[in-house]
C-alpha cells in the first residue's frame, strides 16, 4: 500500500487551511495521522506511526503552552500556571481541540480500530494532535510552531481564570495522573496534631506506590489539597 500523501489525500487542503500552515515535508503530516493499529496491520516496515511524533508534540505543547500562561498570567505563581497548563493539555482538552480541527476524519485507523470507533475515542484523538504538533515542529521549527499553538488555543486559555482553578487541584491531579500514567493517586494521613479546636493534618500523596508529595491543612480535605498542588507541580515541571 502507498504511502498517504496530502496530494492523494485532498481533504489534507482543509485541515491545513484551518491551521494556517502549508507542510514542506507531507510525509511528515501524513505520519501524524497513522495510528500503529494501521501500520501494524499494513505490515511495511518502512511505514512510521505517529507515536514518536506524538511523543515529541507533547514536549513541544507543554513547553509553548508554559510560555503563553506566562505571558498571560503574570502575576500567576508556579503551582497555578502548572495547574493551567495540565489543565490546556489534559486529554480533555486536547480531544476537543482534535473534535474541533476534525482530526479524526484523516485518520488511518487499522480495521478493529476503525470498528470499535477509533475515530472518536478521546485518547486517539488527543494523541494525535499531539503528533501533529510534533510534526509541525520538525517542518518548521519551534518559532512558527509556537504561533500555530497560540493561535489554536488561545480562546481556552483565555478564557480561563486563576481564581477559580485555585481550590481543586486533586481533581486536577487525579486526570492528570490517569492520562500520564494510567494510575490515580493515593492519599495517606502522616499526622494529626494540636487541640481538638485547632487541628493540623499532614498528607502524603503516592503514586504508584512512590511518594510524591506531602500537604499540611486546617483540615484533611485542605492538606489532601495542598498536598495535590505540590504533587501536580512536581509532575508537570517542565
Amino acid at each position: 500500500m502507498a504511502m498517504m500523501t496530502m496530494s492523494e489525500n485532498p481533504d489534507m487542503t482543509e485541515l491545513s487551511e484551518r491551521l494556517e500552515y502549508q507542510f514542506r515535508n507531507s510525509e511528515l503530516l501524513a505520519q501524524a495521522f497513522r495510528h500503529s493499529s494501521y501500520v501494524n496491520e499494513v505490515g511495511d516496515c518502512d511505514l512510521q506511526d505517529n507515536e514518536t511524533l506524538e511523543f515529541l508534540g507533547d514536549a513541544v505543547l507543554d513547553l509553548a503552552i508554559g510560555h503563553l500562561l506566562m505571558e498571560l498570567f503574570k502575576r500567576a505563581n508556579e503551582g497555578e500556571l502548572s495547574k493551567c497548563r495540565a489543565s490546556v493539555v489534559s486529554e480533555r482538552g486536547l480531544f476537543d481541540l482534535a473534535r474541533e480541527l476534525r482530526l479524526g476524519d484523516y485518520l488511518l485507523l487499522g480495521r478493529g480500530e476503525e470498528l470499535s470507533g477509533g475515530r472518536e475515542k478521546p485518547s486517539i484523538l488527543a494523541n494525535t494532535l499531539e503528533a501533529l504538533v510534533g510534526a509541525i515542529y520538525l517542518d518548521a521549527g519551534f518559532p512558527r510552531t509556537r504561533e500555530i499553538i497560540h493561535k489554536l488555543f488561545i480562546s481556552t486559555i483565555e478564557r480561563m481564570e486563576i481564581e477559580t482553578l485555585r481550590s481543586d487541584y486533586k481533581s486536577l491531579l487525579q486526570e492528570y495522573t490517569q492520562q500520564e500514567f494510567k494510575s490515580r493517586p493515593e492519599y495517606l494521613l502522616l499526622s494529626e496534631t494540636g487541640p481538638a479546636h485547632e487541628r493540623t493534618f499532614r498528607i502524603a500523596i503516592y503514586l504508584n506506590g512512590e511518594l510524591k508529595a506531602e500537604g499540611e491543612g486546617k483540615s484533611k480535605k485542605e492538606a489532601e489539597q495542598e498536598a495535590a498542588k505540590e504533587a501536580l507541580v512536581w509532575l508537570t515541571r517542565a
